[in-house]
């Protein structure tokens, strides 16, 4: 049953997913490409749940379907691209889905019919020209795309301050009109590109923003996953659901884990809501998703309504999350583990999801944790029977993990995209794909964290300077983050377990 429950949540994010990313870039029936998309995770499910867990799925039935779907996936979306549509809007327009801006400027060039269409005026083409000046970019040519102005040539100042000079003319001439993109082409050629702004001040301005928070919908959320994490709290203290339809007073001993977990996913959160703050940034407030099966949530999460200023934004937005969560969930889980027992090790029990067995040997900082945490009693040959609060520490070390990952708009993707461009941050992704599905060749925990990374877009929004590069100190805390994700993932060498007597 919980099988199917996993996979029903997994449709569903990777729907939402879909919709988001790909509904508007081909024609071909979003329920196909979910079809697709799903056929891995649908016949590994079906495999368990015919031959269960001792007999192991064959390696042309686990390697296939991850190397194919994805092709066919590729193929569905091209099938179904418009040829030659034409803009049934004025060229320049900002994409806006689910009120994000779609930031690709070199996407959709204009056909022949549409290359008169100008969103500009010869006299306004000449003033922008004006804009740049030549000694801090030398412009060429500009091109027109129906999302945007394109502005080609040579960069001759300092990425920041080329920026900078231009944004500041543009918005002189212009006032708030376009929105001043500075990116790289995949050749790693300089460019400007003017969109439309769709946040263009108005007289509704302020209404938009109190819409934009919605405090009410936040709270009731976090009110809901209380209560559904609070259960599931209960049920690792012990508690059946007989005792606590018997008795409703049991249901405090789910608060350890609840409000374990909550400060957890909500520091997390709210860290990047309050980088979003010091950048300006629209961003809403953390929502958290409740379940009411396995963990009790989904997670938490916030949206950013409109671009990233630049790189270094990019950067703390990105890394403020995971580091933040980091923070509490350490000492939450040292807390837990004092707390927790140690059972004899079963290792057709033990497993990355199994409170009751867990093995602390499959990562590096989770058993350094642990023998600190748990001194002699915990021994070569036991596992930790974690106490709910541990369970909501080690939670937060798996969604730290998960969220470092170096893949498209996770923290860790933008985290990469900051600190080397966009270009490796697309190569990096991918690799990344390969290695965790070697790691779930090798580790079959690790085969529902490769199908999510499958199932996400590799590429992120691009922020409006998206050229000039971050400063040695953020470097050096990408390295640091990277580290801390191998820390967590990788499993304790055998010498240092012997030397530790775990």
């Amino acid at each position: 049953m919980e099988i199917w429950l996993l996979l029903a949540v997994l449709g569903i994010f990777t729907y939402i997913i879909l919709k988001r990313s790909v509904a508007n870039m081909t024609k071909t029936p979003l329920g196909l490409i979910w079809l697709v998309m799903m056929a891995p995770a649908i016949i590994w499910s079906v495999w368990w749940l015919v031959y269960g867990e001792d007999k192991p799925i064959p390696p042309l039935l686990l390697i296939g379907p991850f190397v194919l779907c994805p092709l066919l996936y590729w193929w569905l979306i091209q099938v179904g691209r418009p040829q030659n549509e034409k803009s049934q809007q004025v060229p320049l327009q900002a994409t806006l889905s689910d009120n994000n801006i779609n930031l690709n400027p070199e996407a959709n060039p204009l056909s022949e019919s549409d290359s008169n269409i100008r969103p500009i005026t010869a006299t306004e083409e000449k003033v922008l020209r004006d804009c740049f000046p030549w000694g801090v970019y030398y412009l060429q040519h500009i091109d027109y795309r129906p999302q945007a102005i394109l502005c080609r040539g040579k960069l001759r100042a300092v990425p920041e301050d080329a920026y900078n000079t231009v944004k500041g003319n543009v918005e002189k001439e212009f006032g708030d009109r376009f929105l001043v993109l500075f990116q790289e082409s995949l050749q790693g050629q300089p460019f400007f590109a003017l969109v439309s702004n769709p946040w263009a001040k108005n007289e509704n301005q302020d209404l938009e923003k109190e819409k934009l928070t919605r405090p009410f919908l936040a709270l009731g959320l976090l009110l809901i996953t209380l209560f559904t994490t609070t259960v599931i709290g209960s049920e690792l203290s012990g508690v059946t659901a007989e005792q606590l339809q018997a008795n409703s007073s049991l249901l405090i001993r789910g608060l350890p884990y609840s409000l374990g977990i909550i400060t957890v996913l909500g520091i997390h959160e709210l860290s990047h809501y309050l980088t979003t703050v010091r950048y300006n940034i629209r961003a809403t407030l953390p929502y958290f998703i409740p379940i009411p099966f396995f963990l009790g949530t989904f997670g938490a999460f916030i949206s950013l309504r409109s671009p990233v200023p630049h790189r270094k934004a990019l950067f703390d937005v990105a890394i403020s999350g995971p580091w933040g969560g980091v923070l509490v969930t350490i000492p939450l889980l040292f807390w837990g583990l004092t707390l927790s027992d140690t059972v004899p090790i079963d290792p057709k029990v033990s497993s990355l999801l199994n409170f009751e067995s867990l093995n602390p040997r499959f990562s590096f900082l989770l058993a350094l944790i642990a023998k600190f945490a748990m001194g002699s009693s915990l021994e070569s040959g036991l596992a930790i029977h974690l106490h709910p609060l541990a369970v909501a520490g080690y939670v937060g070390l798996i969604v730290t993990a998960l969220n470092l990952m170096p893949v498209g708009q996770l923290d860790g993707g933008n985290m990469i995209h900051a600190m080397f461009g966009q270009k490796t941050a697309l190569m990096v992704g991918q690799l990344t794909r390969i290695l965790m599905l070697v790691l779930a060749v090798i580790q079959p925990d690790f085969l529902l964290w490769a199908i999510l990374l499958l199932l996400m877009p590799v590429n992120a929004q691009p922020a409006l300077n998206d050229v000039t590069e971050l400063d040695n100190k953020r470097d050096f805390i990408g390295l640091v983050s990277l580290a801390l994700l191998l820390f967590i993932l990788l499993p304790l060498p055998g010498v240092i377990a012997g030397l530790l007597n775990i």
